[in-house]
């Protein structure tokens, strides 16, 4: 009954998509840069694992390691269904490799999941963008791009920008393009989402993205997501992409949800 119900309650149209996945260093420094690059290797050792590809699109490496900002494009069958919980911000608190006191700090790094529509007609006037052409930054010797091959396109009425910085400025605006839809199309979901979840009791897919949604603690090795109160002691093996206990988790809170607003709206 359970299985007929949930198809029967409303279905996110974009379950199947592939996705692209942002992540960024948020307070903290150096240890916020070297926590996102921590997350994205779990997502990309989670993805690995499933059998999905992961092309990273743009990357800004933090002068410690890690990353200021990177995003990727995760191609698969239902990659956005099973990732898009994991947008919000995500705290860390460890002890950082710089710190000789043995202190533990907290920092902190966004996620973004969007979903990947190939066949949504997302409407971009020309006269609604500015499109202008840099030179990439490149890590020294035959990296250096000597042209002004990357583009960048802003989107006047959003306020949405775009980069993209591959070697031909051709490849570019057609990444931007793509990259600028994904972001349209996004903000009209999440507008949904909001409306949604104003009259929804569970945080799971309220589509706040500055909502802190999980702590990551390394002296007691658990992780804690704060929508469902669920705590995991097996941080280590989080960390190398064994998110299923948590995503699962997730995402049967998320079907309880829409369970229950079925069962609202049929009275």
């Amino acid at each position: 009954e359970r299985d007929v119900a949930l198809l029967l309650a409303p279905r996110d149209a974009d379950e199947n998509a592939s996705a692209v996945l942002e992540v960024r260093a948020g307070t903290g420094g150096d240890e916020a840069a070297l926590f996102a690059g921590d997350l994205f290797r779990m997502y990309s050792r989670y993805a690995q694992g499933r059998g999905w590809r992961v092309e990273i699109d743009s990357a800004t490496e933090g002068e410690a390691g890690g990353y200021k900002e990177i995003i990727a494009t995760v191609s698969g069958d239902g990659v956005f269904g099973r990732l898009k919980f994991e947008s919000g911000v995500h705290r860390v608190q460890r002890v950082p490799t710089t710190e000789a006191g043995g202190r533990i700090h907290t920092s902190a790094a966004t996620v973004a999941v969007l979903p990947e529509v190939e066949d949504v007609e997302i409407e971009i006037h020309d006269k609604d963008i500015r499109i202008d052409t840099f030179r990439a930054s490149g890590s020294g010797g035959q990296h250096v791009n000597k042209t002004d091959s990357a583009v960048r396109i802003t989107h006047m009425p959003s306020g949405i920008v775009v980069t993209s910085s591959e070697k031909s400025q051709h490849v570019n605006r057609d990444k931007a393009m793509k990259n600028l839809r994904v972001r349209l199309y996004d903000m009209q979901r999440q507008e949904k989402d909001l409306a949604r979840s104003s009259a929804r009791k569970s945080q799971v897919g309220s589509g706040d993205r500055s909502e802190r949604i999980r702590t990551y603690n390394f002296p007691q090795g658990r992780v804690t997501d704060h929508r469902i109160g669920l705590t995991l002691h097996s941080l280590p093996q989080i960390l190398e992409g064994d998110l299923d206990p948590m995503l699962n988790a997730l995402i049967a809170e998320d079907q309880a949800a829409r369970l229950a607003d079925l069962e609202a709206e049929l009275g």
